[in-house]
C-alpha cells in the first residue's frame, strides 16, 4: 500500500498571500509568521506575492483571482474577525470561510484558510503569537504540504512495455494485410 503525503520543502514553489488590513495589529503578526515559515522552508522571497485587502470579506475574491492566474502553487488567506456586539461577526466569518473554500474548489489549487475567528482580542493575539502558536505560520505549513502533495498527484505518463508495443504493432500489421 502506497502512502502519499506532502513535504515541508518549499524550494521552487510560488505562493500568493491575501491578507486583510482590518485588525492589522493581528494580521501583521499572521503575515510575519507565514513569511518566516516560507523562508525557512526554502521559498525565495521573489516567489511570494502579497495582496492586501480591506477586510476578511474581500479575501475570497482576490484569493480566487490569484488561484485562477496559475502563477502560484498555493494561496494563503490571512485575516482576523473578532466578535463584536452585533451579528456582523457571523456573517463575515461564514462568508469568508465559504468563499475561501469555493476559491480552492473552483481553481483546483490549495487556497488555505488562515482567518482567525475569535471571541476576543486576547484570543486573536494569542493565535498570532510565537511561531509554534501562530496560525499564519500554520497556514503556510499547510500550503507547502498541500502544494507538494498535489505535485505528487500529477498524472504520469506510463511507458508501455516493449512486449506490449511489439504485440500492438503485430496486430496493426495483420489488420492492414486484410
Amino acid at each position: 500500500m502506497a502512502t502519499i503525503e506532502g513535504t515541508l520543502d518549499a524550494s521552487g514553489l510560488r505562493f500568493g498571500i491575501v491578507v486583510s488590513k482590518f485588525n492589522e495589529f493581528v494580521t501583521g503578526r499572521l503575515l510575519a509568521g507565514a513569511l518566516e515559515v516560507l523562508r525557512k522552508a526554502g521559498t525565495d522571497s521573489e516567489t511570494i506575492e502579497i495582496a492586501n485587502v480591506p477586510g476578511a470579506f474581500e479575501i475570497p475574491l482576490i484569493a480566487r483571482r490569484m488561484a485562477r492566474s496559475r502563477r502560484f502553487d498555493a494561496v494563503i488567506c490571512l485575516g482576523a474577525v473578532i466578535r463584536g456586539e452585533t451579528p456582523h461577526f457571523e456573517y463575515i466569518s461564514a462568508e469568508a470561510s465559504r468563499g475561501i473554500a469555493q476559491a480552492s474548489w473552483e481553481s483546483d489549487l490549495p487556497v488555505i484558510f488562515g482567518v482567525l475567528t475569535t471571541d476576543t482580542v486576547e484570543q486573536a493575539l494569542e493565535r498570532a503569537g510565537a511561531l509554534d502558536r501562530n496560525r499564519g505560520a500554520e497556514a503556510a505549513r499547510t500550503a507547502i504540504e498541500m502544494a507538494t502533495l498535489i505535485t505528487k498527484l500529477q498524472p504520469r505518463r506510463h511507458k508501455m512495455s516493449s512486449r506490449k508495443l511489439t504485440r500492438r504493432s503485430t496486430l496493426n500489421r495483420s489488420k492492414r494485410k486484410r
